[in-house]
C-alpha cells in the first residue's frame, strides 16, 4: 500500500472518527454537567467503563486481532468464508450473553473490585448507586460484542468507514438521554438521585451501544458474507488458539486499568473525607484520557485500520521488508499529528479543559487540564506502540506482544501506588497521568525490541529524525502562544465563556497554521503529502 494509497484509504474513516470523537466529547461534556466531577460521576463512570473493561478483557482483544487475518484466509475457502464467520459471531454471541447474566448476577462483587473504596463506612450510597448503574450498563457487552465483530468482518471486506461512523448514532443517543435529563433536573446529587433516575441514564446509556452494534447489519449483508447461527467450533480451533495469548495480552492491560480506578476511586474518597471536592477521582482522569485519544483515533486508528488487511497479506506471503515499510510509514504519519497535540496538551491542558467544560465549576475544569498535560508526554509512544503491536497482528504472533504489555503495566501499577502513598490525594489523579506516559514511553523500547524477530530491527533512528523535526515545528509555532497566555493569564481569569473561548480559538488556529508553516518550511514530506492529497481530493471535487 503506497503512502497516497494509506492516506485515502484512511480520509473517510479519519472524518468519520473526527465526528464520533467530537460527539462522544460533547457527551462527555454533558454529563459532566449532569453528574459533576466527583462521586456520583465516579459511581456512573465506573459502571459504564466496566462493561467496556470485561468485553475486552475476556473476548473483545481477542476478536480485534485475529478475526482480520483469520477472514483473509477464510475468504479462500470454498464458501468464501461464510461458515467461518457465522460459526465464529455465533459461538462468542453466546459466551458475551452468559457473561451479562453472571455479571448481573455478581454487580455487587464487581463493584468491590474495580471500586473498594466505596465499600468504606459512609459511602454506603455511592456504592449502592454503582451497582444499580452497573446492572443497567452491562447488557452494553453483549452489543459491544456484536459491534466488533460485525465491523471486523467489514474490514475485512474492504469497507472501513461503517466502523468509524456507527459509533456517531451511539454518542447522540447519549447526548439527548443527558440533555433531556440536565433540563429536567438540573441539579442532582448522591443524596436526591433516584431510582427513576438512575434507570433513565443507565439504560439509556446501553441503548446508544444497542443501535450503535445494529446499523452494521446491513453493512454487512452489503458486503456480501452471510452470517447464518451456527454453533459449534469446527474450524475454530486456530482461532482461540491465537485468542488465547491475546487474552493474557488484554487481561495484562485491563488490570493496570483496574488499578487506575482503584487508585483514582481511592483518592476521591480520601479527598472528600477531606473535605476537598475539586477534580479529584475517575472522572477527571476519564475525561482527560478521552481528550488525549482524540487525535490518536483519528490519524492512528484509521492508519492502522487500513493498513492491517493489506499488511496481512504482505505478512501471509513472507513479503518481510514491505510490512516493516508499511509500519514505518504508518509510525511517520501518526507523528505528524500526534507530535503536535501533545506539546499543545502540554502547554494548554488546562486552558483547554477550562474552556470545553463549561458546565462545571471553573477549577474543576483546570485540573481535568492538568491530568491532560500529563497523559499528553506519553500520546506519541502510546500510538507508535498500536502501530507495532498490529505488526506482531500481521504476523499472527499474540504470544510475543504480551511481554511488551506486562512491562508497561508493571510499570504503570508501580508508579500509580507510588504517587497514592507520596502525593497529596487531590494531585494523585495528574500522577496517574504521568504514570501512564512514563510506561508507555519506556514499553517503547521494549516493543520495538520483541518485533524485531519477525521484521528484522527497526530502530528509533528510522522515524527520530522526522519525529524531531516536527517536535521542532510543534515547539516554534506554540510555545510563542504559550508566551502570550501566561503574560496574560488566560487560564483561570475572571473573563466570560465568550471571551475565554475566544483565547482557546486562538490558540488552535494559530498554533495550526503556525505548525504548518514551521513543518512545509523543514520540508516534512508527511505533511507535504498530506496537503497534497487535501487538493488532489479538492479538485477532484470541484
Amino acid at each position: 500500500m503506497k503512502e497516497h494509497e494509506l492516506f485515502r484509504a484512511s480520509s473517510v474513516m479519519a472524518v468519520g472518527t473526527i465526528i464520533s470523537r467530537i460527539t462522544g466529547f460533547i457527551g462527555g461534556v454533558i454529563m459532566i454537567a449532569t453528574l459533576g466531577t466527583a462521586l456520583l460521576a465516579d459511581a456512573f463512570n465506573v459502571a459504564n467503563t466496566m462493561p467496556n473493561i470485561l468485553y475486552n478483557l475476556l473476548v473483545g482483544g481477542a476478536l480485534t486481532a485475529i478475526f482480520v487475518p483469520q477472514l483473509v484466509r477464510a475468504f479462500d475457502d470454498t464458501d468464501g468464508g461464510h461458515l467461518f464467520a457465522s460459526r465464529l459471531v455465533t459461538t462468542i454471541s453466546g459466551i458475551l450473553l452468559a457473561l451479562v447474566v453472571i455479571g448481573v448476577i455478581f454487580a455487587p462483587q464487581l463493584v468491590y473490585i474495580y471500586a473498594p473504596s466505596f465499600s468504606t463506612p459512609g459511602f454506603e450510597t455511592e456504592r449502592e448507586i454503582a451497582i444499580a448503574f452497573t446492572r443497567y450498563c452491562l447488557p452494553q457487552i453483549f452489543f459491544l460484542g456484536l459491534f466488533t465483530m460485525l465491523g471486523q468482518v467489514a474490514n475485512a471486506r474492504g469497507s472501513f468507514a461503517p466502523l468509524m461512523w456507527a459509533p456517531i448514532a451511539n454518542n447522540l443517543v447519549v447526548i439527548v438521554v443527558f440533555s433531556a435529563f440536565l433540563l429536567k433536573w438540573p441539579n442532582v446529587s448522591v443524596d436526591s438521585i433516584t431510582d427513576t433516575q438512575i434507570q433513565i441514564l443507565g439504560w439509556g446509556t446501553t441503548a446508544g451501544i444497542i443501535i450503535q452494534a445494529l446499523i452494521l447489519i446491513p453493512v454487512v449483508k452489503k458486503s456480501g458474507i452471510r452470517i447464518r447461527p451456527k454453533w459449534g467450533v469446527a474450524g475454530l480451533g486456530k482461532s482461540f488458539s491465537l485468542a488465547g495469548w491475546t487474552l493474557v495480552y488484554v487481561l495484562i492491560s485491563q488490570i493496570g486499568y483496574l488499578i487506575t480506578v482503584n487508585v483514582a476511586t481511592t483518592a476521591a474518597v480520601e479527598s472528600a473525607k477531606a473535605g476537598i471536592t475539586t477534580g479529584v477521582g475517575f472522572t477527571p482522569f476519564k475525561n482527560a484520557y478521552l481528550i488525549m485519544l482524540l487525535p490518536y483515533s483519528i490519524v492512528t486508528i484509521s492508519i492502522v485500520t487500513a493498513l492491517l488487511p493489506h499488511m496481512s497479506k504482505l505478512a501471509i506471503n513472507k513479503k518481510i521488508d514491505d510490512v516493516k515499510d508499511q509500519l514505518l510509514r504508518a509510525i511517520k504519519t501518526v507523528g505528524v499529528l500526534t507530535i503536535p497535540s501533545s506539546v499543545a496538551f502540554l502547554l494548554f491542558g488546562p486552558l483547554i479543559t477550562e474552556v470545553l467544560f463549561f458546565g462545571i465549576d471553573k477549577n474543576d475544569g483546570i485540573y481535568i487540564g492538568y491530568v491532560l498535560s500529563a497523559l499528553s508526554l506519553g500520546l506519541v509512544a502510546f500510538s507508535i506502540n498500536l502501530v507495532l503491536i498490529r505488526g506482531f497482528n500481521a504476523f499472527e504472533d499474540t504470544r510475543t506482544q504480551v511481554w511488551s504489555i506486562l512491562i508497561i503495566n508493571f510499570i504503570s501499577v508501580g508508579l500509580s501506588y507510588l504517587f497514592l502513598a507520596i502525593l497529596p490525594s487531590d494531585w494523585v489523579t495528574v500522577g496517574l497521568g504521568f504514570a501512564f506516559s512514563a510506561s508507555y514511553l519506556i514499553g517503547l523500547f521494549i516493543t520495538l525490541r520483541l518485533l524485531k524477530k519477525h521484521t528484522g530491527v527497526i530502530h528509533i533512528r528510522d522515524f527520530i529524525g522526522q519525529h524531531g523535526r516536527l517536535l521542532s515545528a510543534s515547539l516554534i509555532a506554540m510555545l510563542p502562544i504559550f508566551a502570550i497566555s501566561q503574560y496574560f493569564g488566560w487560564v483561570g481569569s475572571d473573563q466570560s465563556s465568550l471571551v475565554r473561548a475566544s483565547e482557546l480559538l486562538f490558540v488552535i488556529v494559530a498554533g495550526a497554521l503556525g505548525y504548518f508553516f514551521a513543518a512545509k518550511a523543514l520540508r516534512i514530506s508527511e505533511v507535504s503529502g498530506i496537503t497534497a492529497l487535501i487538493l488532489r481530493r479538492n479538485k477532484a471535487a470541484e
